[in-house]
């Protein structure tokens, strides 16, 4: 996930609090302020426990207990502000004509979508895919011009955050462009898990394409979509065979490391293929490497994932799975 901004983070430490604490913060800000973090929360999707727990070291701690996740989202926001504020002012800063837009993009026609979207800015098109489901963002991609298609993921790559309040406008009025203000909140965006969500979507032959397309211009970031577009828990999908030949290709230090953070299940996976001496080899291997940074077992999972992707190019093995893709 990407790095959280100020205003996100904000958020998340609102809605962590009880209602009691957090009415008089709110009494505390201004309307920009208060409109910033409704922008935020209106697009906030989940967020994982321990994003609040580095909110919580980042600020200082206000009480004993921590939520983990955002409870109740801008429902919430708004009633502590109603509280704080009173009605009247919390309806005009919450006011649903923004909302509504949303919704209409939400429930529209992906091709319909797509037919609009082709003529406008490829970074605004990427905002828009930014925020909807992989699988309905891969529908609206699939539905672009071709040419237009690596282009528009290019961008979505390259994003980090954006204008919270844009998409609110392009769902209003397809027809302008990223806003520059200063003032306005951001969200976090992770452009490269997303784009590899996306091309994962879409399937083999046409995702093959796209980034056979996007190396001609930017080969680095094409590889940091492949690279992200299959985690080590992937693996499981290798049939027996395949992984035995996979296994040929690795070192028995580096599976051991790899294997210390694993699912029992992957485990089991990669066990199953080896002989039976080899596996008692393996376990213990894994039980004399003791404690490890999780940095190295990183670097050992992506090194062999790698690795299959290499065998995957050269037809040796598959990392397909049809739930993936669109049907």
């Amino acid at each position: 996930m990407a790095e959280l901004t100020g205003p996100e983070k904000a958020v998340l430490m609102l809605l962590s609090m009880d209602e009691g604490t957090a009415v008089p913060v709110v009494a505390e800000l201004d309307a920009l302020d208060i409109r910033k973090l409704r922008d935020v929360a209106l697009l906030m999707r989940e967020v994982p426990a321990s994003s609040l727990d580095r909110v919580y070291q980042e600020f200082i701690s206000r009480t004993q207990e921590a939520v983990a996740v955002p409870k109740g989202g801008e429902r919430y926001l708004r009633k502590i502000t109603t509280r704080a504020l009173g009605e009247t002012k919390t309806n005009e800063l919450f006011h649903e004509g923004n909302r509504s837009a949303m919704d209409r993009i939400s429930t529209a026609d992906p091709g319909q979508l797509a037919s609009i979207l082709e003529h406008e800015h490829p970074q605004l098109v990427a905002a828009l895919l930014s925020q909807m489901t992989t699988e309905r963002a891969a529908l609206v991609l699939q539905s672009l011009p071709e040419e237009q298609r690596p282009i528009v993921l290019e961008r979505l790559s390259g994003m980090t955050e954006i204008p919270a309040g844009l998409l609110e406008e392009v769902a209003a009025a397809l027809s302008t462009e990223l806003p520059t203000g200063g003032n306005e909140a951001a969200i976090s965006v992770d452009g490269i898990s997303r784009s590899a969500a996306l091309v994962r979507k879409l399937g083999r032959e046409i995702g093959e394409s796209l980034l056979e397309h996007m190396d001609q211009g930017n080969a680095q970031l094409a590889a940091e979509i492949r690279r992200a577009m299959y985690s080590f828990e992937d693996l499981k999908v290798i049939d027996k065979k395949a992984m035995r030949d996979l296994l040929k290709e690795i070192s028995t230090d580096r599976l051991a490391l790899a294997l210390k953070t694993a699912s029992e299940d992957l485990r089991v996976h990669f066990l199953s293929a080896m002989s039976k001496r080899a596996a008692e080899m393996l376990r213990d291997d894994m039980e004399l490497l003791g404690g490890v940074r999780l940095s190295d077992v990183e670097a050992a999972q992506r090194e062999i994932v790698e690795i299959a992707l290499r065998l995957e190019s050269e037809g040796v093995l598959s990392l397909d799975t049809s739930g993936d893709q669109l049907v």
